[in-house]
């Protein structure tokens, strides 16, 4: 932003917040706006498809639109323009419309539901981040070791603990706060971490816990128990008796999933295994692109990077604060960080370069990134805590997959007693190894694991945004006013649906006007216009000149884009206007459906093996909790299995990233699914393009492969 004229810049003038700013000729106006500080969002990442940056240039603006697309004579007349495809060329007065609030429909909010491990939880035995209270003896004229020296030689004698390091931040601080609490502290120490499974451990923080009664005498051990071999010392180290839990102690610890459209976190009590809080929210980085293509594109530009960068490590932030402030903790009390996110995601949040990705041979900068401290990423938890991102096996497949795989529970942890119950949301399995298993992530890629824990098998294939609700004219996320599911009467062609309400109207006791489609929403009332002739195989609709249009031909009319059938009059919305799908909607359904179906059907090709024998169905992913099983069928989107086979899990990668975070061997597990995964490249198999022009058709060119939907059509 310029903020004071000269003979090469012009004067922007913002309505209706008044802002003026002053720009250089040839300036992009989404540039422009972001520079001054000016909300505004590009889901596309600003390469003009998807028409939501538009403004209104006022009468005598002098602006140059390098592109119309998405927007209607009726919108040039008006003088909308978009703002990632129009220039600066004089001044100009600009008006920008309210932009999308996100309503967030939250699983779960302000408090945590019980969630069960599969395992009884030791965190003396299982995790690696521990508390080690201890009372030094203060330096004197006779004891001149330094501060240091002192603490290692403190935390050798107590509990056999050798080798300990420190980063510098951590021992600028030492030496003060050793003297501000009497040289009686608790030190944070992490023992191992996946790269450092041997140590040697490291001193995170110093601090000053309350003891319970009994003193220092609590911790001390008799002195016939300082001398001790290498096997004793680790021995030593796991003897419970040693680490002692008062209430008045505390270890906090955050597993977190970064979803390209939700970043979901649990604050963890790292002393109990328990789950404190949780919190979510949209990831701060759709308005610069709701897909990882767009976002890749993006980071190209300018400071794209460190701008996504910033957008998703803010987001994180808000979780962080909202989750401690429900759990009545400090954020600096949380010493450890596990994160799961697809490889795009997982690039974004640590500043790589991602444009690699999308480039054949489709190459990401790294699988498996080293852990890094929270202060390097601006995380406002402790900051030496270590984030560890998890691994992931390609460029497509990211470490939401791998974590998805061990939350599942598709493979049985191979060294790891169940003592407990295993979680709700899967079914036993009769103690076998799994069973011939398929996993899927629905979203706008589809991912997808075949294996049976002995072998895996991955892929992944572009889906688009249709099921977010994005590229579909009325598509809208999952929020207030969205309609999740449509029933279409086979007789009159006229629709029924329901809206995800709006609080405080259903508090009323008043109905919540829709405003457009969500994911669900689509798969419903594509299915029902299939199974109710609304629309033919191929997704053609029937329209008739509107002389001859009787009662049951009414909702379907010639739109501006081409044919559509009418799923709310305009008297019914919020917005005063029809909600529709086009045909092109359709198109981009039908596109998106086959994709997925056609991964998961090539992935079994490749190993020979037919997908009636999958045993179970995994859908993982927190868009998986609203399909409706038999309308995904209906389409083709999911394969005609019995009903019993699937499972809608939920968000499988936030509770691996949470076993991870708590026991060292579900750690390690995560490395083992990504190493043992053969990941099959589909844009490099013709087999692909073959089963997705198949599957392109509802349900499918072949109806044999769709029994329940061949006798409904019959």
């Amino acid at each position: 932003m310029y903020k004071h004229p000269n003979q090469n810049t012009h004067t922007i003038h913002f309505e209706p917040g008044g802002e003026i700013v002053y720009a250089p000729t040839g300036l992009l106006l989404s540039e422009v706006m972001q520079q001054a500080g000016l909300e505004l969002n590009m889901p596309c990442g600003g390469q003009g498809r998807c028409g939501r940056c538009a403004v209104i240039a006022r009468d005598g603006s002098k602006v140059r639109r390098r592109s119309t697309v998405r927007l209607s004579a009726e919108d040039l007349a008006a003088g909308y323009a978009l703002a990632c495809q129009t220039v600066v060329e004089g001044d100009a007065v600009l008006t920008i419309p309210p932009q999308e609030k996100i309503e967030r429909r939250l699983v779960s909010d302000k408090t945590a539901a019980k969630i069960t491990l599969p395992f009884t939880y030791n965190p003396d035995r299982q995790q690696p981040l521990r508390l080690f209270p201890l009372t030094l003896d203060p330096p004197s004229m006779a004891d001149q070791t330094d501060d240091w020296s002192r603490l290692k030689r403190a935390l050798s004698v107590v509990y056999g603990l050798a080798n300990l390091t420190a980063d510098l931040p951590t021992l600028c601080r030492l030496g003060t706060t050793l003297r501000e609490h009497d040289w009686a502290v608790t030190a944070v120490i992490e023992l191992d971490t996946w790269d450092r499974p041997n140590g040697p451990p490291r001193l995170v923080d110093l601090r000053k816990d309350e003891p319970p009664s009994g003193g220092r005498c609590g911790w001390q051990k008799d002195e016939d128990k300082r001398q001790k071999t290498e096997d004793q010392e680790e021995a030593h180290l796991n003897d419970s008796s040693f680490i002692l839990h008062p209430s008045s102690f505390s270890l906090w610890g955050a597993a977190v999933d970064i979803g390209t459209t939700t970043v979901s976190l649990y604050l963890v009590d790292l002393l109990t295994g328990e789950v404190a809080a949780k919190a979510a929210e949209y990831n701060g980085q759709i308005k610069r692109g709701e897909d990882v293509i767009s976002r890749i594109i993006y980071a190209g530009k300018n400071n794209g990077l460190g701008e996504l960068q910033a957008l998703v490590v803010g987001t994180i932030n808000e979780l962080i604060e909202r989750a401690s402030q429900r759990a009545k903790i400090n954020p600096l009390e949380i010493y450890k960080m596990t994160v799961a996110g697809n490889s795009t995601m997982i690039h974004l949040l640590l500043g790589l370069p991602p444009a690699s990705i999308r480039l054949e041979p489709f190459i990401t900068t790294v699988n498996q990134p080293s852990s890094v401290r929270a202060v390097e990423l601006g995380l406002n938890i402790h900051p030496q805590a270590t984030v560890d991102c998890l691994p992931g096996v390609a460029s497509y497949v990211g470490a939401d997959i791998t974590a998805g795989v061990v939350g599942s529970r598709m493979c049985t942890p191979p060294s790891i007693p169940l003592s407990g119950e295993a979680p709700p949301f899967v079914p036993p399995t009769g103690g076998e190894r799994g069973g011939l298993t398929l996993f899927l992530d629905v979203g706008t890629n589809g991912e997808m694991v075949l294996g049976d824990g002995e072998w895996l098998i991955s892929c992944a294939c572009s889906a688009g945004p249709a099921f977010e609700g994005a590229g579909v004219q009325d598509g809208m996320r999952a929020t207030a006013g969205a309609i999740e599911e449509v029933w279409i009467n086979s007789e009159t062609f006229e629709p029924t649906y329901r809206v995800i309400p709006q609080p405080k109207l259903e508090a009323q006791g008043r109905p919540t006007p829709p405003r457009g489609i969500c994911g669900s929403g689509l798969i419903s009332l594509l299915a029902e216009m299939f199974i109710t002739d609304v629309i033919d195989k191929a997704g053609n609709l029937n329209v008739v000149p509107s002389s001859q249009r009787d009662e049951k031909r009414r909702r379907i009319r010639q739109g501006e884009h081409g044919p559509e059938y009418v799923v709310a009059w305009a008297d019914e919305t919020e917005h005063g206007r029809d909600i529709v799908i086009t045909k092109v909607d359709i198109d981009n359904l039908r596109r998106a459906k086959g994709a997925i179906y056609a991964g998961y059907t090539v992935l079994a090709e490749s190993v020979g093996v037919d997908l009636a024998a999958v045993e179970r169905m995994l859908i993982g992913g927190a868009f998986g909790q609203y399909i409706n099983v038999e309308k995904a069928v209906q389409i083709g989107l999911l394969p005609d299995l019995p009903w019993e086979k699937f499972h809608f899990l939920g968000n499988t990668a936030l509770q691996g990233a949470l076993l991870a975070l708590l026991n060292r061997d579900y750690r390690a597990q995560v490395t083992e699914v990504a190493a043992k995964m053969t990941y099959l490249e589909l844009s490099a198999d013709n087999a692909f393009y073959e089963q997705f022009t198949s599957a392109l058709f509802l349900p499918h060119t072949d109806i044999n492969k769709f029994p329940t939907v061949a006798a409904i059509l019959d």
